[in-house]
């Protein structure tokens, strides 16, 4: 049997073309909402203790905590604090910061909150912070801020 004429096989190839989805991204309003969604998940946790290796939705480690959050917004994230920050593609540096985004500290990659507040200079992020300790909000402080490791936004 022949080849199909070249017309034919273009025309083939644009029905093929028509029925394929294409995914819209999303809008920075809509973003925001994923984003604020995923932070009042977390601020309902306030309080629960940390539990190491524990995802919710009644003890948390802090990768744990951000993971429910977004979970929660509708974004899966990885499950551990290293393979979030490598898995979320876009960047944030301290200066463009914005409620949602996730703030990573200590060398590689070992603590991730939540930026719940941005304002007058001031950053707060919830997070679940160590053993014997319960998910929070806190002021990054110059602490936090010389110990920063790097920032995503998964929204």
């Amino acid at each position: 049997m022949a080849a199909p004429a070249p017309a034919q096989a273009a025309a083939s190839v644009s029905v093929v073309q028509k029925t394929k989805k294409v995914k819209k991204k999303k809008s920075w309003s809509q973003r925001q909402q994923v984003a604020q969604k995923a932070l009042q998940w977390a601020k309902k946790k306030k309080g629960s203790p940390y539990v190491y290796g524990a995802a919710g939705p009644n003890s948390f480690d802090c990768s744990g905590l951000v993971g429910y959050a977004y979970r929660k917004a509708g974004v899966k994230l990885p499950r551990t604090t290293g393979a979030i920050y490598s898995g979320v593609g876009n960047k944030v540096k301290w200066k463009d910061l914005a409620p949602g985004d996730l703030v990573f500290f200590y060398g590689a990659r070992s603590h991730v909150g939540i930026v719940s507040k941005v304002k007058g200079g001031k950053v707060h992020m919830i997070h679940s912070p160590r053993t014997g300790d319960h998910v929070r909000q806190v002021v990054l402080d110059s602490y936090r801020k010389q110990t920063f490791n790097g920032a995503v936004r998964p929204y």
